[in-house]
């Protein structure tokens, strides 16, 4: 029986799943993921907006036979995918294979890291209390996974201390090795036909092999690669190397913590860590103002950075040497010494000196925080790593998103993954965007880099947001418009305003959802991955094309890449990303067959520049109009329809 017969009118999902709506695009796209995983085949697919990929996707994995792992873009969806759909398929098609979840190592509690916290330095009581906490919920877990411990935020200072990285794990050697969380997650990743990842342990694989060192993962069979526009740009994160304050400081911590269990009699061990910290935090001083995000060549030369980086490395070594000698205490402390070698390299590499560093295929620079600091190298071009990657397996490899398409081609996501041969194809959306939609241009903005362009764009809005009642997106490119908005907006409107930053990002969902007529303003986080359905979601104000910031180093490392290869960098690369990224931003509105409501694009460029004409091919196929008039009239048509009609349960 084909993929696409469990998921028609006559077959199983339609007989057992109430609600349950056929949909001929995700037929059609799950016969293609099929015969992919049969054939070894790789095959790119654009799956628009309410398809139904998931299933589309499951259905073929699960009944193959075949040994498939699944990778997501973020942790929200490994979680959404693994607790949520495939239970649900697995019940439907009664078949018996084993899953399993596996995150990476920061997102499993460590036993070694958990019981040393409590010699990290200086622990505040707030701390102190998180730690007991995680304490008494480590004696009853099963997994380990810090998720389930959702009374501490994802971000609390306490999790990098009971949290372990690839640099401090002790491995076979820990004490704790066989009641470790993560040894028994991989073990199941092992022993699973269907394994669900996300991108960043895919990419930990990949590194580890091209390292030579043994594999995180198993060889499968198929890999489906869901949200696949992300790859590119977490692989070009995820294959440099980064040198951090945070690193700095916790080697130094966790030298001290290590030293008072195994090396008592080596006080010196904690003079050269205590002298390594506060290094570090004259480095940040010298780094001067906070989120500054800018290339190593720029500041390099600079006398007093020279002297601090220079004392540094000094400190570095000076730690390393006396941990050296007692790496044959422990093999926690071996740990320290090895971590000790590696950061001590990466900071070689932002000597000003460094010729090796000038003539690699990668861009220096640095990003800098209200009490940290982050010195990365990037490299500029990741293609032929990925390329390599895929080649290396004898498997399928399905890529599937609703945004891979630049005018209706897949070039820019074939030649960034750098694919060859492969086939593809465009499944498009279910929703009637004619009837569901209406896509809102004003006209008589300023350019958007007029200093007037945000206040002029509110203006727009307050009409189209009285019209909607509220229950709106207002997604800007930077903070400053966005607190802007916030200004020009709070005496404004009735309704409750809710600002990206007030809150966790999924408290302020919820929040929103929960209110129904609430107007959130939010940056690039809420451009993708946000999915709210119904009336409390009825506009989504975009306030420009969303192009990368000229100033960000890594962006014009490659634009200058470009042009040396006599290429035409803004509309090969900065184009088809700000296509992609408005796409994304776009999708936020209609996610179910019953949602309806305005996108607003301000941005003037769509209509007056010739490359609007790429922007606008990929958005759906959505009624234009230039007129206030015609977005009251479209409200005010829904809102007689929803009285009228009585509200149906969405699918």
């Amino acid at each position: 029986m084909r993929a696409s017969e469990y998921l028609s009118a006559q077959g199983v999902f339609s007989a057992q799943v109430e609600g349950y709506k056929v949909r001929e695009s995700q037929l059609s796209l799950s016969d293609a993921i099929e015969e992919a995983i049969q054939n070894q085949g790789v095959l790119v697919a654009e799956a628009g907006t309410g398809i139904g990929k998931t299933f589309a996707y499951l259905v073929p994995a699960i009944n193959s036979g075949k040994k498939v792992i699944i990778s997501t873009g973020t942790k929200h969806l490994q979680d959404q995918l693994f607790f949520n759909d495939i239970p649900r398929v697995l019940k439907v098609l009664d078949v018996p294979i084993k899953t399993a979840l596996l995150k990476g190592r920061a997102n499993y509690l460590c036993l070694h890291r958990l019981q040393i916290a409590p010699h990290l330095g200086f622990i505040s009581q707030v701390t102190q209390t998180q730690l007991r906490d995680i304490g008494q919920w480590a004696s009853t877990s099963v997994a380990g996974d810090i998720a389930e411990l959702s009374a501490i935020e994802e971000d609390a200072p306490v999790w990098p201390m009971v949290t372990s990285t690839a640099d401090n794990c002790l491995g076979s050697e820990c004490h704790h090795y066989n009641d470790c969380f993560i040894v028994r997650a991989r073990k199941k990743a092992l022993e699973a036909d269907l394994l669900v990842i996300n991108h960043h342990l895919l990419l930990a694989d990949m590194s580890l092999r091209e390292e030579g060192f043994a594999e995180l993962l198993p060889g499968a069979d198929a890999f489906v690669i869901d949200e696949a526009h992300q790859l590119h740009e977490v692989a070009s994160r995820y294959f440099g190397d980064t040198l951090s304050s945070r690193q700095l400081v916790l080697l130094a911590r966790d030298s001290i913590a290590e030293q008072v269990n195994d090396a008592p009699d080596m006080s010196e061990i904690r003079e050269c860590a205590e002298h390594l910290e506060k290094v570090t935090l004259d480095m940040r001083l010298v780094l001067g103002d906070s989120g500054v995000k800018q290339a190593w060549a720029a500041i390099k030369y600079k006398p007093a950075l020279v002297k601090c980086l220079s004392e540094l490395i000094s400190a570095l070594s000076e730690l390393s040497a006396v941990l050296e000698v007692a790496a044959e205490r422990s093999r926690a402390l071996d740990q320290c010494y090895q971590r000790c070698l590696i950061l001590s390299e990466r900071a070689e590499l932002f000597k000003s000196d460094n010729e090796l560093a000038e003539a690699s295929n990668a861009v220096l620079w640095y990003e800098t925080y209200s009490k940290s600091f982050m010195l990365h190298s990037t490299p500029i071009e990741v293609s032929d790593l990925l390329k390599k990657y895929t080649n290396n397996f004898s498997a399928a490899w399905i890529f599937t998103s609703a945004t891979l398409q630049v005018d209706k081609k897949f070039n820019h996501f074939s030649s960034a993954l750098g694919l060859d041969e492969f086939a593809s194809g465009c499944w498009q959306s279910p929703f009637d965007y004619q009837q569901q939609s209406l896509l809102y241009l004003p006209e008589g903005l300023p350019e958007p880099s007029d200093y007037s362009y945000t206040h002029a764009l509110l203006e727009k809005m307050l009409p189209v947001l009285k019209a909607s009642h509220g229950g709106a997106f207002l997604l800007f490119t930077s903070y400053r418009a966005m607190n802007e908005a916030k200004e020009f907006l709070q005496d404004k409107l009735d309704c409750l305003i809710l600002i990206q930053g007030d809150l966790p990002k999924h408290q302020l969902l919820a929040r929103f959802r929960e209110v129904g007529d609430a107007v959130l303003l939010g940056t690039s986080s809420f451009w993708e991955g946000v999915d709210v359905r119904g009336r409390a979601l009825s506009c989504v104000m975009i306030d420009k094309l969303p192009f990368a910031s000229p100033g960000d180093p890594v962006m014009q490392a490659r634009i200058d890449a470009i042009k040396n290869n006599g290429g035409q960098p803004f509309m090969e690369y900065q184009v088809p990303r700000a296509v992609i990224a408005l796409n994304q931003g776009v999708g936020r509105l209609i996610r179910d067959v019953d949602d309806h409501g305005v996108v607003v694009i301000g941005d003037p460029r769509l209509s007056s520049k010739a490359y609007g004409r790429v922007f606008k091919n990929g958005l759906p196929p959505m009624p234009i109009t230039t007129q206030v008039k015609d977005v009251e009239k479209f409200f005010q048509t829904k809102s007689t329809e929803l009285h009228d009609e009585p509200e149906t349960a969405s699918a």
